[in-house]
């Protein structure tokens, strides 16, 4: 049905100078799930979601959300909508408080974003909030804490805690575990899973352990364009995609044990 379809593009693309970095995407991503956008180096998917989130003007194709065309749109309204990315460098206020960066992101939602003078107990109403999505994410026992003292991993817990306060419809998530450890990935992975239970998350990301364990819909990107797509048993016997990962046609996909 049209309705369980939250996200669509149509013959998306987007040429620079001649060079053509995303071409004719048709994608489709259902409401409620989990949904991978992988691909090797320079495949596409970070202008994808630049043209998505509306950093970047398609050269042609349509982007529709929630069946209406939005592909005129500009960034704040794209936000507006319910449509959040978290970006791929963590993206919090390092000298502030764990819960004083969950807290903004509540103000932002409140459309008082600047008001960053108001009395400290005009703020304090949101402190209960930002408390419970914090614990959500598991770092209510650092609510205290100055951010920049944080481990890397928790910070980027923190950014998927501020991406939630901004209450998004549609979360898009890019490269949410690069850079850490086994332990931090882990733990992430978990977190992603949980804050997607009620809502939609299109990552992008680069470990196949990650998309094979949480992920419900798979899209493989190759030179802008889509190679293959579907459940994740299913793109990691494609013989295209693992001659695009592993430059061989055997085997599973590499990471993906």
């Amino acid at each position: 049905m049209a309705s369980d379809i939250i996200l669509e593009t149509r013959g998306l693309t987007k040429e620079f100078k001649g060079f053509v970095a995303v071409s004719k995407v048709d994608l489709q991503v259902r409401r409620g799930t989990i949904h991978a956008l992988i691909g090797p180096n320079g495949a596409g998917k970070t202008t994808f979601f630049n043209l998505l989130t509306k950093f970047l003007i398609p050269t042609a194709g349509t982007i529709a959300y929630n069946g209406v065309d939005i592909t005129t749109e500009k960034p704040a309204q794209i936000a507006r909508r319910g449509v959040i990315r978290s970006f791929q460098i963590s993206a919090v206020f390092p000298h502030l408080t764990v819960l004083e960066n969950v807290r903004i992101g509540l103000q932002r939602k409140l459309g008082n974003s600047f008001h960053f003078w108001k009395s400290e107990s005009g703020l304090a109403s949101l402190d209960q909030e930002a408390m419970s999505l914090l614990e959500m994410v598991d770092l209510g026992a650092f609510a205290a804490s100055v951010t920049v003292e944080l481990p890397y991993g928790r910070k980027r817990a923190l950014e998927l805690a501020t991406t939630l306060a901004l209450n998004p419809e549609l979360m898009l998530l890019d490269e949410p575990t690069q850079g850490m450890g086994h332990e931090d990935v882990d733990r992430v992975t978990q977190l992603i899973k949980k804050v997607a239970a009620n809502r939609t998350v299109l990552m992008v990301e680069h470990n196949m352990n990650v998309v094979a364990g949480i992920c419900d819909t798979i899209t493989v990107l190759q030179r802008g364009s889509v190679l293959a797509q579907g459940s994740y048993a299913e793109v990691s016997k494609n013989p295209q995609v693992m001659e695009a990962y592993m430059g061989t046609a055997d085997g599973e996909l590499e990471g993906a044990h």
